[in-house]
């Protein structure tokens, strides 16, 4: 029987989509991590290491699962992408944030004084540091930590600078610190790098620098806002951090290129004291000048606009010990003092 052209447009379409099935290559299959054998290498000699039943490090690592969206997240900003602190900074230092920082303030300034009686560092630079890092605890991220540290360790992608062995370390402690705690590892969320709680410490962090601050028995970064006031408090101290010192001076950069550049080959690591900064055209304000301590000529790019300028001290440099960026600390700088302003 004669098919009608219906039919005949039918089959057509039928073979293509054959065709196409039979021509497209095959999503490749995800290896559970428990069968790999590199990861199960990694259990044995992670157990030995921290004096742990091999079966139970296997047994947890059996049961991570590789997460696409941690790895795409870890990945760079696309080259050519241009810095700008105005937005970076209007991002943090907003209405939004400043309300809930003065709430956190407020709700905890027992603890915020008793960290700044025990280590010298102001409030709001413990305010400005929560606040950044996760919004008061609004944000603290909704990844398995066991799975975002097994995803970077073990399928980091390509593209950047290979941190796996950093992640193989984080995970490796991450185990340690389940099992100093008595933690399920798979229950604790975190960050798709594997930060955790209210100031987003790594889990080598806790293990260094974590404090059971309102002594209840047990660190709490995600439930006690006092652990993680304590907490990052002692872990700016740990780094260097001055009683009585500012962050920053204001400063007018060189004009001359060259001097600029000479000041700027340290970048955020106090090198030069008031002098060298005069000497090479720098011109410090008034308490700057004065500053017998060494000094970092800090840029902040601003996309096409001019860039802007700070000079700053090693409690600037502390502070980038908890993120190595000289905009995360201004802005950290800038939000605790914007909450501060409105106290």
């Amino acid at each position: 029987m004669p098919r009608t052209l219906a039919q005949r447009f039918l089959s057509v379409l039928l073979l293509a989509a054959c065709s196409l099935a039979v021509a497209a290559p095959r999503a490749p299959e995800l290896q559970p991590y428990g069968e790999r054998a590199d990861v199960m290498r990694f259990a044995d000699a992670a157990a030995q290491r921290l004096e742990a039943d091999p079966q139970w490090v296997r047994g947890v690592l059996a049961q991570a699962r590789l997460v696409p969206t941690v790895a795409r997240l870890i990945m760079p900003p696309p080259p050519g992408t241009a810095k700008d602190w105005a937005a970076y900074r209007a991002r943090f230092v907003e209405p939004r944030r400043i309300a809930a920082g003065l709430a956190f303030w407020r709700d905890n300034e027992r603890w915020l004084d008793l960290a700044e009686e025990r280590w010298g560092v102001p409030p709001a630079i413990v305010v400005g540091i929560v606040g950044v890092e996760t919004l008061y605890g609004q944000h603290t991220g909704n990844f398995r930590v066991l799975d975002a540290l097994a995803t970077l360790s073990f399928d980091f992608p390509s593209g950047r600078r290979d941190r796996s062995e950093f992640f193989r370390s984080e995970l490796e402690a991450f185990l340690r610190l389940a099992r100093r705690e008595g933690l399920d590892a798979l229950e604790p969320k975190g960050s798709y790098a594997g930060a955790i709680g209210l100031p987003q410490f790594m889990p080598s962090s806790i293990l260094k620098h974590a404090l059971d601050f309102d002594a209840d028995g047990r660190i709490d970064l995600l439930g006690s806002p006092a652990d993680a006031i304590g907490s990052v408090a002692h872990y700016l101290a740990e780094f260097g951090w001055q009683r009585g010192a500012p962050t920053h001076f204001a400063v007018a950069a060189p004009v001359e290129v060259r001097d600029r550049a000479l000041l700027l080959v340290p970048d955020i690591l106090p090198s030069f004291d008031a002098a060298g900064f005069a000497e090479r055209g720098a011109t410090l304000d008034a308490a700057g000048a004065a500053w017998p301590g060494k000094l970092a000529l800090i840029e902040l790019q601003n996309g096409d606009d001019a860039p802007s300028y700070v000079a700053g001290t090693t409690n600037f440099y502390a502070i980038t010990r908890y993120n190595w960026s000289s905009y995360y600390a201004m802005a950290v700088i800038e939000l605790g003092e914007a909450v501060r302003r409105q106290r």
